[in-house]
């Protein structure tokens, strides 16, 4: 089992690190930014993943200059506020942004 939980972790970080990899590119932040902005999508997205109420699955978590911004679904309101709560008690995190949909 925690074998499982570290390489779906590897996996989420990979991930993450080259879907956001375009920002360096355009200039929008700087390399050491970058790296401090995907440190943040990974503890957000770690922390999701153990929480119980929270789908880590269902929600996609990006950051920018130590902006998070939510998106995805949710299953109730609780479960939009609960992970809205762990990325703003996530270290480093200055603003969070909550787009995520409860679905009906």
């Amino acid at each position: 089992m925690k074998y499982v939980r570290a390489i779906a972790f590897a996996a989420l970080a990979g991930i993450t690190i080259v879907t956001t990899g375009c920002s360096v590119a355009r200039h929008q932040q700087t390399v050491g930014a970058y790296v401090d902005d995907a440190g943040i999508t990974a503890a957000v997205k770690a922390k999701m993943t153990e929480d119980p109420v929270v789908s880590a699955a269902a929600i996609s978590v990006e950051t920018l200059n130590n902006t998070v911004q939510l998106s995805g679904f949710a299953k109730s309101q609780a479960e939009k506020d609960r992970a809205e709560s762990i990325a703003r008690n996530t270290q480093h995190v200055r603003e969070v942004r909550n787009s995520i949909v409860v679905r009906p």
